[in-house]
């Protein structure tokens, strides 16, 4: 029984160890990712500081990298409070297995004694001699064995709680190591951190002493939105009237009976009616919510979906349609889904975007300097669209990108993976 309880006891101490490793290397890997976007936040950093003709842009990636750190502490810091409960844990264990042999060797010592005591051959000849009869006999010679079977028991158990023993102590002396090692890196992070706002409070100075200039930026950026944000309002209401006129003449040519009010209403919806090959498509795209991939390869998000405060001034309200993605300069966009170009736009001499239609769902991709796609053409998940362009003024370069089902603009952060 003793030994089946022990094999138990292994067993749990072993999954629960293997459980905290477990988690202790999850938490290594986050670790290793923020580090990397640290790293990648910082080279973005310098080639802003190299190439930006205005600061707005180093709060935005300071923000980001500050953010960063953030979780780099709260993640170490997880990291340590694992470490200490399994190194409470582990004292328990000791100290219980303290206990344990203490007992066992006074128990022993005892048994060992009394053994000295009865050691002779003749004491335990005597001893089943003098039994009053053959059952009592074989009783007593049953009784020496185990007696002696016991103290084998005992003398097993002692030598493994002792290697236990040893075990332990030698695993939380490790681990107490690794612990002070951990908080000391984290009393780094947080030094680093301290440095790091001042940093950001430093050009959140130098943008304040230019408000006038920022605000009359952020009012032309918005005026220059909405009139792009119009023309792609008007081409897809131009392909949604498009796809049901001709949906309307499939119902004319399959049943004349149809009345001229029912093709008018067709043709003049604000929504398309989708044939059966449209809707699988529609369907499929909706069924991806949440997976799609980014439209591009790496970067991040500079500006969000719908209203957002300045990052200065809270009173300066920036109005997006889609998500804004900073990448590296040379970066191409690519298809999220598979569907049909229906578009490619020029919004201005060095700004073109490419509109493409997934059933009654539509994805945009602005500030191309270049593009691959014709219209017609159709696309496949991850297909290079065009080339996204860097601004030779602010040395940035962003992807806006759309998401709409017929007029409705969607939030591109609940479509894309990891967002």
């Amino acid at each position: 029984m003793p030994k089946f309880i022990l094999t138990l006891l292994l067993i749990f101490t072993t999954s629960f160890s293997w459980s905290q490793n477990s988690q202790q290397e999850k938490l290594e890997k986050r670790k290793a990712e923020i580090q990397k976007e640290i790293r990648e936040k910082e080279e973005m950093l310098k080639k802003v500081r190299k190439e930006e003709k205005t600061v707005s842009n180093q709060l935005a990636i300071q923000n980001e990298k500050i953010t960063l750190k953030q979780k780099l502490i709260n993640t170490t810091s997880h990291q340590t409070k694992l470490l200490g409960d399994d190194i409470y844990s582990n004292q328990l264990k000791i100290n219980r297995l303290r206990k344990d042999l203490e007992i066992l060797k006074q128990d022993y010592t005892q048994m060992v004694v009394k053994a000295y005591k009865s050691r002779s051959t003749q004491s335990r000849a005597m001893f089943l001699l003098s039994s009053e009869n053959f059952q009592q006999a074989y009783k007593r010679f049953q009784y020496m064995k185990q007696y002696a079977s016991y103290r084998k028991m005992q003398g097993d158990e002692i030598k493994y709680k002792t290697e236990s023993l040893t075990g332990y102590t030698e695993k939380i002396v490790v681990q107490k190591i690794e612990k002070e090692k951990l908080l000391q890196a984290n009393e780094a992070e947080k030094k680093i951190l301290e440095k790091e706002k001042l940093v950001q409070q430093e050009i959140a100075k130098a943008i304040k002493k230019s408000k006038a200039q920022i605000t009359a930026e952020i009012k032309k950026k918005q005026q220059e939105s909405r009139r792009i944000d119009g023309q792609i309002n008007k081409l897809i209401r131009d392909a949604i009237a498009s796809a049901n006129k001709k949906v309307a003449a499939a119902n004319v040519k399959t049943n004349p009976k149809t009345t001229a009010a029912t093709t008018k209403a067709t043709e003049t919806s604000t929504k398309i009616v989708l044939t059966p090959e449209a809707k699988l498509v529609a369907d499929n795209f909706k069924s991806n919510k949440g997976r799609l991939p980014w439209p591009v390869e790496k970067g991040f998000v500079s500006l969000a979906y719908g209203d957002q405060p300045h990052p200065v001034y809270n009173t300066l309200i920036v109005h997006n349609s889609g998500v804004e993605i900073s990448t590296d300069q040379g970066s191409l966009a690519r298809a999220v889904f598979g569907g049909e170009v229906i578009s490619v736009m020029v919004l201005s001499p060095v700004n073109k975007a490419v509109m493409i239609q997934h059933g009654d769902y539509f994805t945009v991709y602005q500030n191309l300097s270049s593009v691959n796609v014709s219209k017609g053409d159709k696309v496949q998940t991850k297909q290079t669209l065009g080339k996204i362009r860097t601004n030779g003024d602010s040395g940035k370069t962003v992807l806006k990108f759309m998401i709409s089902q017929n007029t409705t603009y969607n939030n591109p952060a609940s479509w894309l993976s990891n967002m």
